[in-house]
């Protein structure tokens, strides 16, 4: 556990976000060694099915992520604000909510999944891999919300690096299982699957056995667990926010790969392989906010709101300077970079369009998610949310849409840039107006 309320701003931050990118790097090379063992062993029809995959879970997991990011600040600034007891009960009603939000999802993902992936309009000859990939994933959705439930909670008390070192060695035995079931076993895209459910539930339950045995304070036992209905309402007031926002940004995702599908299933798989490497440079700003949040959430529970403005130069110093250093790899590299995941030529060159257009504007990306991570960590995000709806479904969408009809795929990609500057622009103005200081949920003087 670490207390971010004292020290060096910048120092704080890249030290508590340093684990957390290169957890989520070893989290993100689940999806990244599935694309490059189906794209290279199977084929683009099975690539592309993977790549479907992508927006549909997204969309079943992002509400209750959204709630576990609001059960995260109510964890730090009770944190901050010492209050052991209601830290412990924020945990247990954490827990309690995604084992069932992880059932419910889990039924209703396997019972609709054909009927979403047609009402996007995914090619025949991708839709039956799809389906197949989605029902044998979907079984490993309460490992997942499992893992990632211990993981914000350890985040929210300052601990970045214990959930990494689980994640790794979990990625590193996803990647021998994905070799194993399809190279050895020839399972194609089942065995894909499989493989990432298996490293997933390793990762769960070793990171439980690991808490339950030298962190006694968190005491994972079921039965010992309580409910608290008033801290899950503060979580719901911080989290519900956050969850429609991450909903809302993942139907836009669907919508955006209805768009993807008029042009085919190479412009599909060439997409789906774009954006797994664009995850890779998103990933450090996304960390660097979560970083700051937790960081404003630990200082605002302490009383100390002269430490955030610092806190926020230092984060958009540092993560600037990474979006910086990425773009320019990815500009350079953008054909090799594609290669890596298939040998179809066709699939290369479209994919290697949106590496020499996006790449562009990843220092607006970075600036835009510095920012919200301020407001999230105050509590305030409701204004984060309609930000993300604004810029996605008022600009993203019509745009990539509109430019789609002129100029082909290219002109997909050109609406996320777009979307970016908006979505910074007003993301900047909130934050000069101050009211998210307002928005403290852990008050001081509070007894619960």
């Amino acid at each position: 556990m670490k207390d971010l309320t004292t020290g060096k701003e910048g120092k704080l931050i890249l030290h508590f976000a340093l684990p957390m990118l290169a957890g989520n790097v070893f989290q993100q090379l689940y999806n990244v060694v599935d694309s490059i063992v189906v794209g290279r062993a199977i084929g683009k029809e099975a690539l592309a099915a993977v790549g479907a995959n992508f927006p549909f879970i997204f969309a079943l997991i992002s509400f209750v992520v959204g709630i576990a990011i609001g059960s995260t600040v109510i964890i730090s600034q009770y944190f901050g604000a010492k209050k052991m007891e209601q830290v412990k009960r924020a945990i247990d009603t954490l827990y309690i909510f995604m084992f069932f939000a992880a059932i419910a999802i889990t039924i209703l993902g396997i019972l609709f999944a054909k009927d979403i992936f047609r009402l996007i309009d995914l090619p025949a000859d991708v839709l039956p891999e799809a389906v197949q990939y989605f029902k044998v994933y979907a079984l490993g959705f309460i490992f997942f919300f499992g893992f990632q439930g211990t993981s914000a909670i350890m985040r929210g008390l300052g601990d970045s690096k214990t959930p990494f070192y689980f994640l790794g060695g979990s990625t590193l035995l996803n990647i021998a299982l994905d070799l194993i079931f399809v190279l050895i076993f020839h399972w194609g895209i089942k065995g894909v699957a499989a493989a990432t459910v298996i490293a997933q539930a390793a990762a769960f339950f070793a990171i439980i056995f690991y808490m339950n045995r030298y962190h006694k304070f968190l005491d994972f036992h079921p039965r010992r667990m309580r409910f608290d209905k008033i801290i899950f309402r503060k979580s719901l007031k911080i989290g519900l926010p956050t969850g429609f926002q991450q909903t809302f940004v993942a139907m836009g995702f669907m919508a955006l790969f209805r768009i993807v599908n008029m042009f085919g299933t190479s412009t599909i798989a060439a997409y789906s392989v774009a954006i797994r490497i664009d995850s890779f440079a998103a990933m450090p700003a996304m960390n660097f906010s979560a970083a700051l949040a937790t960081f404003v959430g630990q200082n605002i529970g302490a009383g100390k709101m002269e430490r955030i403005r610092k806190g926020l130069i230092a984060t958009l110093l540092m993560a600037n300077i990474v979006a910086v250093v990425i773009s320019v790899l990815a500009l350079l590299f953008a054909e090799p970079l594609m290669q890596i995941f298939t040998k179809d030529a066709g699939v290369v060159e479209i994919g290697k369009h949106y590496l020499l257009i996006v790449p562009l504007f990843y220092m607006v990306f970075a600036t835009m998610f510095s920012i919200n991570g301020v407001m999230r960590g105050a509590g305030d995000t409701m204004i984060p949310m309609f930000i993300s709806i604004i810029s996605l479904w008022f600009v993203r969408i019509p745009v990539s849409w509109f430019l789609s009809l002129k100029f082909g795929a290219i002109g997909i990609w050109w609406g996320i840039p777009v979307a970016w500057f908006v979505g910074l622009t007003l993301a900047f103005t909130y934050y000069k107006t101050g009211r998210w200081k307002a928005k403290v949920v852990v008050k001081e003087g509070e007894l619960r």
